[in-house]
């Protein structure tokens, strides 16, 4: 499993880029840069892959060294092997891992587009000295001097009209914060279960999506526990959080540096704070730790204690924070909603009251000539509701939730507002990336109809005459 890890690993990051639509609802850490087409032998003309043997060669003929990500990418390899062959085992010594090599490797997997930190240095200015910087980090980080910078916080707009606070760290930090987030991922990769999909390699939303339907389908799956945690990121305790990682990874240097990225404090309006529980969403460390924390509290539980214990057949699909359960009988999809509460209570996380609702999604009966089925539920972005298929059968279908349709219509909008100045071709441009991003997401089969109508389209339709020929080069 775990040299599988790894080459999903490498399969994923050779189709991200121009899938950018998940990140655009999910994520505010921009698009990932496109990295250099580095390439292998000639004789074997192979891509460039973290762990391949030999030297990679330019398209100009120009070599470069590949022994530093293979010395990094074996070291995970064989903490990924030994996660494997000894699933009790605490791994206590993991932070010696990283050194100068390591770090360099993490500012290569770091975003270089994503907004700049308290310190306004960018991916650009620190790459200018990078060897020197990283030199400096990493004697910073060995003699326990590292101290880890505040986050800025920012808000931003969610489809129920209030506020959603992320957190922007600074550029080093991010890059020390992937290092920590490579050890960890080589150690509980092997341990997540496949229903887990959120912030994954080799994973998306929509394989979490074409797994719900699948699994409502094959197992006639009649009920659907559409579950909300309040606040997840915002009450994520801190203690609680720590004592689950130390059942797995109990390194000093690693749980260390974590305390110290938890307890860092946020910046907002120039004034400082430091909230006593939460983790800020937009870190890089962070979806590796709400994975580990919800693996534990949610995902073993679901599968050692409550599957077990049910009737009927179940499934559970989870994407970060955000989560379905689906139950065959309704007996078996109550009890469940009644243990989920306490369950989460226990960790000191509660279960949204009003968010969180039993749905009835059985499968209409086949005499049903038309219509659609009673209950619907949202799951990343998608309404899903039973209908007739063309060739008459009862099937799952997924279209664009409707607040998500016009948060994209009016940010498409607002953004033509404010940019109206700007030259037509660079209009042009980056309304084309925005709506490919949009398409991206959001075109799956059933969803054509809310694609075509209702979709931000009309802005390139009502292209002026100056631009027609731009759609021409």
């Amino acid at each position: 499993m775990g040299n599988g890890y790894w080459e999903a690993k490498a399969k994923s990051e050779a189709t991200q880029e121009g899938q950018m639509a998940v990140a655009a609802e999910h994520s505010t850490d921009g698009q990932r840069e496109t990295c250099p087409r580095w390439w292998g032998s000639e004789t074997q003309a192979t891509h460039r892959r973290e762990g391949e043997a030999g030297r990679n060669i330019l398209k100009e003929g120009k070599m470069r060294d590949t022994s530093r990500p293979q010395i990094v990418s074996t070291k995970l390899r064989q903490i990924a092997k030994q996660a494997v062959e000894y699933p009790e085992m605490v791994f206590t010594t993991l932070i010696h891992h990283i050194d100068v090599d390591f770090l360099k490797e993490a500012y290569r997997y770091t975003s270089k587009t994503a907004a700049p930190g308290l310190d306004g240095i960018t991916a650009k200015d620190y790459a200018v000295s990078l060897d020197e910087n990283l030199q400096a980090l990493h004697d910073r980080m060995r003699s326990g001097r590292y101290k880890a910078p505040p986050v800025k916080r920012v808000w931003l707009d969610k489809d129920d009209g209030r506020k959603r606070p992320i957190g922007i760290p600074e550029f080093e930090d991010k890059i020390v914060q992937r290092a920590v987030a490579m050890l960890l991922g080589a150690v509980y990769e092997q341990e997540f279960y496949d229903f887990s999909y959120g912030f994954r390699p080799g994973r998306s939303a929509h394989n979490a999506l074409h797994e719900l339907r699948e699994q409502s389908m094959n197992k006639n799956v009649g009920w659907i526990i559409d579950a909300d945690i309040s606040g997840f990121f915002d009450n994520l305790g801190h203690s609680e959080l720590i004592d689950i990682i130390k059942l797995r990874v109990n390194d000093g240097g690693v749980i260390r540096f974590i305390g110290k990225w938890l307890n860092a404090g946020v910046v907002e309006e120039e004034t400082l704070s430091y909230p006593e529980k939460g983790a800020p969403q937009g870190g890089v460390i962070s979806p590796i730790l709400s994975n580990i924390f919800l693996h534990h509290v949610l995902d073993e539980w679901y599968d050692k204690e409550v599957e077990p214990r049910l009737k009927g057949r179940s499934y559970l699909i989870r994407f970060g924070d955000d989560f379905v359960i689906g139950c065959e009988l309704e007996e078996d999809a109550r009890r469940v909603m009644a243990v989920l509460p306490k369950r989460f209570g226990r960790f000191g996380l509660s279960i949204h009251p009003e968010k969180t609702r039993l749905v009835s999604f059985r499968k209409p009966p086949r005499n049903q000539k038309k219509g659609k089925g009673m209950g619907t539920f949202d799951f990343l972005g998608f309404t899903h509701y039973w209908a007739k298929s063309r060739r008459g059968n009862w099937v799952i279908k997924m279209k664009t939730v409707r607040k998500r349709l016009r948060r994209a219509m009016k940010r498409a909008w607002c953004w033509c507002r404010n940019h109206r100045h700007e030259p037509l071709r660079e209009q042009y441009r980056m309304l084309c990336l925005k709506l490919r991003g949009h398409y991206q997401y959001y075109g799956v089969r059933g969803n054509y109809r809310m694609m075509e109508k209702r979709a931000p389209c009309h802005a390139l339709r009502e292209l002026p005459p100056e631009v027609a020929g731009v759609r021409d080069e």
